[in-house]
């Protein structure tokens, strides 16, 4: 790594520029600009600077700068460097798919409509994009029967010509067939602008002049024509009603809101014109390696508007947080549009409601962006050699267990082990436990019962002889192959009382740590401080999806088995319930809030209940919920003190 000293440049102007930092292969790794050249370099070779920003400026050998007139020419020639160069510490918004457009060849000769998903090409014109691929197809049969422009390609197109037949679209309806000279080019053209206007106008001209035009083919009896025009408005009106929802019908702008977790970001946009979402899309950040105070929205706005056609760009842009360098962003957007463009921050009514669904929208995106990363084989291994790092293993933890233990006032004590093998889940080989609270009371021995238990079983697999199952067909236990590592939830305490476990069954090869979950701090057997693993660590954050994932699976058995617990001692108190009984409501109902959903007529149902039962159990359930002095948790079933 370089010394910034080496390479801090003695003259530096205090005009307004963009810089770029280079490393030894003379690649650029980050671009910057600013108002003050001089005052902005010089931040980076100070002492007291963050992570990122100490990493890259040491990787860096040497920084230039270029000099512009205006904050403004500083930031367009910022966004043209990082489309060309890529810089690594630079954020960099991806989108997370590819979404389909309506395309419109109105320079052709028989211009043509079609649904695509490449890149934009000049001589089109294009709608979209559409989230909803289905539903953009609904939509594009619509516009086929009320405005038939050819949608066949050019192959098809000649073929018809030469044989003087149309296609099937001609013959349902679906395309004026200018191939065979139903409609002259002119004609055709004609049609297409008109699909072309309704699409930048939307359904206001077009639906009273249907409603007119099924009027007057009423009035001249012409029915079939009065009934596909019907259809045809009730189509636009249903397409209205799904993309209008409850926004005001003067409401105009996009609308793009950022959504941060850990060191990931998503941003999304939806584009409303009068007051319809038009579209929306999505674009994910990953933020490991971008600098400290870089301004995220600014490098999603250049993701958003630096392709599109000035048309596509509204007068209005409102966000969810200011982007830095606001009137910079206004002055760039208002070039590229030719007309001025405001960005705005709204502080209630429907725009702040509908930036929270744009901003849920981008949540939503990150989730499934990172639920396809954990699955990335690249990303685990890098997790797993990380872990082996930082906790100096003895080897790759390939095979890591998890443990958690989940109690309310230690009644209904339960643990649970999840398996992670080669940093994914492998929930065949989940197992809950259900612990004896005679011995353990609290949270520690819990934890040392639940891995006495587990090693025991391992022990006991390890005395038989692999050749001998496979002689007899069977198959080897799953509690028999061992883990590299151990997590428990939780910190010292938890992690003593299970290395107190491993020392009392003389296991040895097995590796341990704990997780927790205040300060998200790494506890090692025997250590008075806890590691701090960097937020940007791929192995700190496969011990966080292993501990939830532990945490969520312990819950939902405690929830249940609390359930039960309490809908059995509930039982308890109704007269005439004798253990069968008991049984068969709870493998018919499970929990109490079934139990009192349920008619009088379900309840007799039950094997074993009778109609005379059945109301008793009815009127007692009734007058749980209704009494003054008793109420019950109609989820757990616990009877509650008032």
């Amino acid at each position: 790594m370089a010394q910034p000293a080496s390479y801090r440049p003695k003259e530096i102007p205090e005009e307004p520029g963009v810089y770029r930092f280079f490393n030894a292969d003379d690649k650029v790794i980050y671009v910057g600009k600013a108002k003050n050249l001089k005052n902005r370099l010089t931040t980076y070779f100070g002492s007291n600077l963050a992570q990122k920003t100490y990493r890259m400026v040491h990787e860096a050998v040497r920084v230039d700068w270029t000099i512009v007139a205006t904050e403004l020419e500083a930031l367009a020639l910022e966004f043209s460097w990082i489309k060309q160069f890529h810089p690594t510490y630079n954020v960099q918004f991806k989108d997370d798919k590819s979404y389909p457009y309506l395309a419109i060849s109105l320079n052709d000769e028989f211009p043509r409509i079609f649904i695509t998903r490449k890149e934009k090409r000049p001589g089109l014109k294009y709608f979209g994009p559409y989230t909803n691929a289905w539903a953009l197809r609904n939509t594009y049969e619509v516009l086929l029967k009320v405005y038939p422009v050819r949608s066949c390609s050019a192959g098809n197109f000649q073929r018809a010509q030469r044989t003087k037949r149309q296609c099937l679209l001609g013959d349902i309806g679906k395309c004026a067939a200018p191939c065979v000279g139903w409609v002259s080019p002119e004609e055709h053209k004609e049609i297409a602008h008109k699909l072309d206007a309704f699409m930048e106008k939307g359904m206001e001209n077009l639906l009273p002049t249907l409603r007119n035009e099924m009027d007057q083919a009423s009035e001249r009896e012409e029915f079939e024509r009065a009934a596909r025009l019907r259809d045809q408005i009730e189509s636009f009106e249903k397409a209205q009603r799904s993309t209008q929802g409850n926004l005001s019908d003067d409401l105009d702008g996009d609308f793009i809101s950022i959504h941060e977790e850990g060191l990931h970001a998503a941003g999304s946009i939806f584009v409303v014109r009068r007051g319809s979402i038009k579209g929306s899309r999505s674009w994910i950040v990953d933020q490991e390696r971008a600098l400290e105070g870089d301004d995220q929205m600014a490098s999603l706005f250049f993701s958003i508007y630096s392709q599109s056609a000035p048309t596509d760009i509204p007068a209005e842009i409102y966000l969810n947080q200011a982007p830095l360098d606001q009137s910079a962003l206004e002055e760039w957007l208002t070039q590229l549009r030719g007309a001025k463009v405001s960005i705005k921050v709204p502080q209630r009514g429907e725009k702040v409601e509908l930036l929270q669904t744009v901003e849920r929208n981008a949540h939503y995106a990150l989730v499934q962006y990172l639920s396809k990363r954990a699955t990335d084989a690249a990303v685990s291994g890098k997790a797993l050699l990380e872990l082996e790092e930082e906790l100096q293993l003895a080897r790759t933890p390939l095979r890591i267990e998890c443990y958690d233990i989940s109690n309310i006032s230690g009644t209904s004590v339960v643990a649970s082990m999840v398996v992670f093998e080669d940093g994914l889940a492998k929930k065949s080989e989940y197992r809950r436990f259900i612990i004896d609270t005679d011995t353990a009371q609290d949270d520690t021995r819990a934890m040392h019962q639940v891995i006495t238990r587990r090693m025991k079983r391992l022990l006991a697999d390890r005395q038989v002889n692999p050749a001998e199952i496979a002689e007899t067909g069977g198959k080897v236990s799953k509690f028999a192959y061992p883990p590299q590592l151990i997590v428990v939830d939780g910190g010292a305490p938890q992690v003593a009382a299970a290395q107190r476990a491993l020392d009392e069954l003389g296991i040895t090869d097995v590796a341990l740590c704990g997780l927790a979950k205040r300060l998200e701090e790494v506890w090692m057997p025997g250590d008075k401080d806890p590691l701090i693993l960097p937020r940007t660590s791929e192995g700190m954050y496969l011990l966080q999806r292993i501990r939830d994932e532990a945490h969520r699976f312990a819950i939902t058995f405690h929830r249940s088995r609390r359930s039960k617990v309490m809908l059995e001692s509930l039982l308890d108190d109704i007269p005439q319930l004798g253990e069968s009984r008991r049984g068969a409501l709870l493998a018919r109902f499970g929990s109490v809030t079934a139990m009192r959903k349920a008619s009088r007529e379900e309840l007799a149902a039950t094997p074993g209940i009778g109609a005379t039962i059945a109301g008793i159990i009815f009127e007692y359930l009734q007058s749980l919920s209704t009494t003054a002095d008793v109420k019950v948790d109609m989820a757990t079933g616990e009877i509650l003190d008032t």
